[in-house]
């Protein structure tokens, strides 16, 4: 503040001095000549208005200052605050992210496992099943192989025996022999 002023006197002497050599040399006054006496009312009117808005204005100027770099220096703590309160949220939200993926994980793996048990105890279930059928199916094609063994035996000694009745009642010739023959297959083509 010194300085400024020091500088501001300097100025107006620089310029004053040669507007008052010009004067006194009984010159006219020009657009750059200074009256010396109005130069010394001036700079004490500056130095007065300078004391006075020293003591008024600069003090309520100053603590105006101060309280806006107050404002601001809490602004930038609490941005500063939210920020790491933000950064610990997001890592807190990883943290659960991770743990969510991991459990599902498992569950997965788990289900996985439960659905081979399930499939391995119903495929040997069905194998089971299969193989049950397969013997009954087996037995019952055995009973009805024998059951229609037994029929044909039947049916073969009855044929026979009425054949050889007939034979017996009629006189064999080869003639006759070939229409008894094929009588017979004919009856067993009607059988079946």
């Amino acid at each position: 503040m010194r300085k400024s002023l020091w500088l501001a006197l300097l100025l107006v002497a620089a310029t004053t001095v040669p507007a008052v050599a010009q004067e006194a040399e009984g010159g006219e006054a020009g657009p750059l000549t200074v009256d010396g006496g109005l130069v010394i009312w001036t700079l004490v009117v500056f130095g007065l208005l300078l004391l006075v808005l020293r003591r008024s204005a600069w003090p309520v100027l100053l603590s105006a200052v101060r309280e806006r770099e107050r404002r601001l220096e809490q602004q930038i703590a609490e941005a500063e605050q939210n920020r790491a309160e933000a950064a610990a949220l997001l890592e807190q939200h990883k943290q659960l992210l991770a743990a969510a993926h991991a459990e599902a994980q498992e569950l997965l793996t788990k289900a996985k496992a439960v659905a081979e048990k399930e499939r391995a105890a119903l495929l040997a279930k069905a194998r089971e099943e299969y193989e049950q059928l397969l013997t009954r199916a087996r037995k019952d094609i055995g009973e009805e192989r024998e059951k229609a063994l037994l029929e044909l035996r039947r049916e073969a000694v009855e044929l026979t025996i009425a054949a050889t009745s007939r034979l017996l009642e009629a006189k064999l010739d080869s003639e006759a022999n070939r229409r008894l023959v094929t009588e017979y297959l004919a009856t067993l083509e009607q059988r079946q």
